[in-house]
């Protein structure tokens, strides 16, 4: 049974996830536009930006989180998110990855029949001494060289010391070499000024940065201040970008967003990483 002051809204786009996410005892969310019934939480009531699931990927229900659930939320709780496939290790889990850290960041199971002895069920006493958990880091800077000719030739024209780097980049050089130099560019520069020299440091001097776009937090006061940051950045973009089909890069507001995210949380709150787990779990047919 999970623990009554843990709340995590799990994030799916297909209404067949629902019998596991309620054996989790998680609380299911469904984007898209398939037909979830009323046992789902959807992005699409009250304050809501769901047009824009296309682009904002999961981000369309942290918006309708912060604007119609957010203002009840009880600081003695945690709340947060995780993600179908996504799940928050327990704490067996996380003595694992503090063994080894720097090859946790890929971990994947088939164990999906044994899922409710490895994810997260009970609030460790660990995170008393935090107000906001990340996911463990994601490295970005061990790309073969014969990858970033096929996907990053530009990104490696703009810096071709990357070469004499052997561990491989940054996270500006690898947002870069997948999405193109001039979203991000343009994206910093229509952050506020407060966050701007900060963000640009960020992503041109660090390698990792935290899995998912995922997290919690027990302060109503720290998840009010990353969305008051986070959103009306994002809008700004979008007059730079607009709303467009992009294939791949239609998402790349969401991407942005989960590089602000490690970012801010990082700056602002004390925080911990903890591992998340993929489970290979087999879609209905």
């Amino acid at each position: 049974m999970i623990d009554s002051k843990l709340n995590i809204y799990c994030i799916s786009i297909d209404p067949d996830d629902l019998k596991l996410i309620q054996k989790l005892k998680y609380i299911p969310v469904g984007l898209g536009d398939k037909n979830f019934n009323n046992e789902w939480y959807l992005d699409n009531k009250g304050n809501n930006i769901s047009h824009k699931n296309k682009w904002y990927s999961e981000f369309t229900f942290h918006f309708w989180f912060w604007k119609n659930k957010l203002k009840y939320k009880d600081d003695n709780n945690w709340d947060g998110f995780c993600a179908y496939r996504d799940f928050w290790a327990n704490e067996e889990q996380y003595e694992v990855y503090l063994k080894d850290k720097l090859n946790y960041h890929n971990v994947n199971t088939n164990n999906y029949q044994n899922i409710n002895n490895i994810v997260i069920n009970s609030i460790p006493k660990l995170w008393n001494s935090f107000d906001v958990i990340l996911g463990h880091e994601i490295f970005v800077n061990n790309n073969k060289f014969s990858k970033i000719l096929k996907y990053g030739k530009l990104a490696l024209f703009n810096n071709p010391r990357v070469i004499l780097n052997k561990n491989g980049g940054t996270i500006k050089f690898h947002f870069e070499m997948f999405h193109g130099k001039k979203f991000l560019d343009d994206a910093i520069n229509c952050l506020d000024i407060a966050e701007k020299e900060g963000f640009l440091n960020f992503v041109s001097t660090e390698v990792s940065f935290n899995r998912g776009c995922m997290f919690l937090s027990k302060s109503k006061v720290i998840m009010d201040r990353f969305y008051n940051s986070l959103f009306p950045w994002l809008e700004r973009c979008e007059k730079a970008f607009g709303l467009e089909d992009r294939g791949y890069e239609t998402r790349i507001y969401a991407f942005l967003a989960e590089r602000y995210m490690s970012y801010w949380f990082k700056k602002y709150s004390n925080y911990l990483e903890w591992p998340v787990i993929t489970f290979n779990i087999p879609r209905k047919k």
